[in-house]
Formats: C-alpha cells, sequence, structure tokens
C-alpha cells in the first residue's frame, strides 16, 4: 500500500449527503440504481451504484451516504455521474454503502 501525505487526504472530498430519490438503471451492464442525493450546499447531485444486492429501491431515500464530490463528471452510458458513492465489498463483491449512523448536516466533509 502506498502511503499518502495529510494534504494528499485533504484534496479529496468525502462529503455526506441524503438520499433524495432512487431511479431504476436499466441500461447499465451490471444491475445498478441512479441515485439523487442532496449534498447541501455543493448542491443535488446524481450518480449509479451497484447496490441493489443489499437495498431496494423504497429503503434507500432518507439515507445519508458518503461520496467523494470533487472527481469529474463520468459519462456512463447515457448517464452523467456526478459524485462517487462509497462503499466496501463483502465477501461475495456485493457493495455495502458507507453511511454515517447519526445525522450529520448535508454537505459535512469527512474529517
Amino acid at each position: 500500500m502506498q502511503e499518502i501525505t495529510w494534504g494528499d487526504f485533504e484534496k479529496v472530498e468525502l462529503r455526506v449527503g441524503t438520499i433524495l430519490e432512487v431511479f431504476d438503471f436499466p441500461e447499465a451492464r451490471k444491475p445498478a440504481y441512479k441515485l439523487k442525493v442532496d449534498f447541501g450546499p455543493f448542491g443535488v447531485k446524481m450518480s449509479s451504484a451497484q447496490i441493489t444486492k443489499h437495498y431496494t429501491k423504497e429503503e434507500l431515500p432518507g439515507t445519508q451516504i458518503v461520496g467523494v464530490t470533487n472527481f469529474p463528471k463520468k459519462q456512463i452510458g447515457k448517464f452523467m455521474s456526478e459524485f462517487l458513492v462509497t462503499g466496501f465489498a463483502d465477501e461475495d463483491g456485493d457493495i455495502v454503502l458507507t453511511a454515517v449512523r447519526s445525522k450529520v448536516p448535508n454537505g459535512s466533509k469527512l474529517i
């Protein structure tokens, strides 16, 4: 593993946002949802996430998740992803979202 400096870490905008809406993403190569997330002062942003194994569309709204908000936008098929949803792979390789246990203000930066 390559070590990074504190300055390197500070460049990554890991921010919390609340999922507002979840949409099917049938055009994705692997099963995924489109997420609409409120990052407070940083705006409402869209992304896709391959999280269909652990979550239903109905349970996700209102959940606060952690996203990287300062990557460039990425084209995924006809969809433009505006941030990176973060998570961890379980023992089967399926993604479990990085989330917070207690509510914090949308847009808060991981420190």
